[in-house]
């Protein structure tokens, strides 16, 4: 096919990019190529295909929701799905408050004006906001300002605006130097907190965009101590560890803990349809309810809490509690597969957290442009895999669904690429 005449497709550069993939459907792991190809899609479709293409249970559940009711303001209406999600997210997160938006950019820009809101209503002036290096926020201004300046942000640096930096401990395999470097972060945190700081924002456990940075759950519970013992609020960013992808329902949780705000997408539908939700403390809820028209919180979508998506999330939530198995013992089956990697000269840094294993290429400089990892999946998918490296850091992560012979053919496409650039 060729590049259609209308459309323009997302962080793709035409004049030096391969014409895109027609898909005409999917099913489980496997995208069907209208030409007759199968690609196992080994990345979850940018991580959002928690269960897998064409989940039967979940498309069902759409189905019956679109008979009854597929939309409603909601700033003057409630409606059953949205409540029962709320209720059911508020008991496993630990959060009692839900508020609805579209994806994982605005979830973060909603919880960033809640914080920021918050501290006014009470008639605080602080101003510093925390972020760490590396981190990916989403590509909306302020979501854009959180996270790190890159290549996908400098164009608008100017407009973002500025925010406090702590390094980010990342580690792997056979790491010796971490815990130098965590005390490092705690000291820089520490000495960034000495300014009032309305919120720290993080990635819990892994940092997905910057190349599935991860860091020990120790370390963030030393990160929530000093947050806690300065005032500060704490926002977690599981727009990718959401819903089972770190081996626990939720990141927070594998590493011990209780943020004050909770952003939330991509595994929210499992895959079906956008959506974003942002869970709040009680007490971040009640700073809002007031006499004084000035304190309400004036945000809102024109698809809040859109009863297809909230029934999506619904049937989505029933499969991972029903099966808990597919992804709290997910990094068992990475972690033998890796390990067939590791004396690979070209294979450095391997990590593995729950459904999510990734490794560096040591050849040239480690960057988002580095072409090494283009060639990768030009050779996978001729392998018929699909995946879509990080510039030189290699990932998987496959929806749960995904079968022993299938997660062996991607890395088996993986080391036969690899050891063709070997030679």
């Amino acid at each position: 096919m060729s590049w259609h005449p209308h459309l323009w497709h997302p962080t793709t550069q035409v004049a030096t990019s391969p014409e895109p993939l027609r898909v005409a459907r999917g099913r489980g792991c496997l995208l069907e190529l209208q030409d007759g190809r199968q690609l196992i899609d080994a990345i979850s479709s940018w991580w959002v295909t928690l269960h897998g293409h064409g989940e039967p249970s979940i498309a069902a559940a759409i189905g019956r929701q679109a008979m009854e009711l597929e939309q409603v303001i909601f700033a003057n209406f409630s409606h059953a799905p949205a409540e029962q999600l709320a209720t059911r997210l508020a008991a496993l997160i630990g959060l009692e408050r839900l508020f609805f938006s579209d994806n994982g950019s605005t979830a973060v820009e909603v919880a960033l004006k809640i914080a920021w809101q918050w501290w006014r209503n009470q008639g605080s002036d602080r101003r510093q906001v925390i972020a760490f290096e590396g981190a990916y926020h989403g590509d909306t201004f302020g979501a854009m300002a959180l996270g790190d300046r890159s290549i996908f942000t400098a164009p608008y640096d100017e407009l973002l605006f500025d925010v406090a930096r702590i390094s980010w401990p990342h580690t792997h395999w056979g790491d010796n130097g971490v815990e130098q470097r965590e005390a490092l972060a705690l000291e820089q945190l520490e000495q960034a907190l000495a300014v009032p700081t309305a919120a720290v924002i993080l990635e819990p456990l892994i940092q997905g965009a910057s190349g599935m940075q991860m860091v020990r759950p120790g370390f963030l519970r030393a990160v929530q101590e000093r947050i806690r013992a300065h005032g500060s609020l704490l926002i977690a960013d599981e727009v990718m560890t959401g819903f089972g992808r770190t081996g626990a329902l939720f990141a927070s949780q594998r590493a011990g803990i209780q943020p004050d705000l909770m952003a939330l997408s991509k595994g929210l539908t499992g895959g079906f349809l956008p959506m974003g939700v942002t869970m709040a403390s009680e007490r971040l809820y009640r700073g809002f309810i007031s006499e004084t028209p000035t304190q309400t919180f004036f945000h809102g979508h024109s698809f809040t809490a859109n009863p297809l998506g909230c029934a999506a999330a619904l049937a989505s939530l029933d499969l991972l509690q029903h099966n808990p198995e597919r992804y709290q013992q997910f990094d068992a089956r990475h972690t033998p597969l890796l390990e067939e990697l590791a004396d690979h000269p070209l294979v450095k840094r391997i990590r593995c957290l729950g459904t999510v294993a990734a490794f560096e290429l040591d050849a040239g400089e480690s960057s988002y442009l580095n072409p090494i990892g283009k060639q990768l999946q030009r050779h996978c998918l001729a392998q018929g895999v699909f995946i879509r490296p990080l510039g030189n850091v290699v990932y998987l992560l496959p929806p749960l669904c995904i079968s022993e012979a299938q997660l062996q053919q991607c890395y088996g496409a993986i080391r036969s690429g690899i050891d063709a650039m070997a030679l």
